[in-house]
């Protein structure tokens, strides 16, 4: 079952990716049509070579699809060049990687003004301050990532996604390296950032994060077999009480 209307911030329609490996084809979706509004907190699932993968990487713009639509903000961004594609990462999407992807011999503060190319140099540095700010951690911001626990380098990755004020997160994986206490102060990060009203989407395998999302998308065999809205999420921790353990 998809779930598809109007005026989303992300509109897919019949989305389908076909992969050529050798002799092989492989079509790692099978027509997805999806809308997502701003301001959602959406969980995507599914078991290995769901194709949960591969939807990621068209809405964060990675990728495009061999057929189908796929609209950001009102935009058809299907058939677009690799620069433009650039672009649109650079300005509209923030990532979250499972392994932080924090470059080892750079400061916190320089990590998270890494993808702000197209923003002038004061003001990188004071987007990348308010960003840490915003995820308690500027007072780390002259530290490098080995003088940082886990969990402080994924908020430093998450700080780098939100100081390019984006319109939508999208986190692969994002406790997947962290203990379970460290996992929930990162989802609690989350939480109130999505109280604050950013669209965020996390591709996860684990119930107990989908469970703090207001809605589960449930991909199988490229397909959405799944679409469930929920009307409460679990209670979260607000970002003032997250410890920089």
């Amino acid at each position: 079952m998809s779930a598809q209307g109007n005026g989303g911030i992300i509109e897919l329609v019949d989305v389908q990716k076909i992969y050529r490996v050798g002799t092989e084809i492989v079509r790692a979706l099978r027509g997805v049509s999806l809308t997502i509004n701003e301001n959602e907190y959406v969980a995507i699932m599914g078991p290995s070579g769901s194709g949960k993968s591969t939807l990621m990487n068209i809405v964060g713009c990675l990728d495009i699809p061999t057929h189908g639509k796929y609209l950001l903000g009102g935009k058809d961004v299907s058939k677009l060049s690799q620069s433009k594609l650039a672009r649109i990462r650079g300005t509209k999407i923030g990532f979250v990687f499972q392994t932080f992807e924090l470059l080892p011999r750079t400061t916190a503060l320089k990590n998270v003004q890494l993808p702000m190319m197209y923003a002038l140099a004061r003001r990188k540095k004071q987007r990348a301050m308010a960003a840490l700010e915003r995820v308690n951690l500027s007072d780390r911001a002259t530290h490098r990532p080995n003088q940082l626990s886990g969990g402080q380098k994924q908020r430093v990755a998450i700080a780098r996604a939100l100081a390019q004020e984006p319109d939508i997160i999208l986190a692969d994986e994002p406790t997947g390296n962290l203990d379970s206490k460290t996992g929930e102060e990162i989802m609690a990060v989350f939480d109130s950032l999505h109280a604050e009203g950013q669209t965020i989407i996390v591709v996860t395998h684990e119930e107990e994060i989908a469970a703090r999302c207001a809605r589960v998308i449930r991909l199988l065999d490229g397909e959405i077999a799944s679409d469930e809205r929920r009307e409460k999420r679990e209670k979260s921790c607000p970002l003032s009480v997250v410890g920089s353990q």
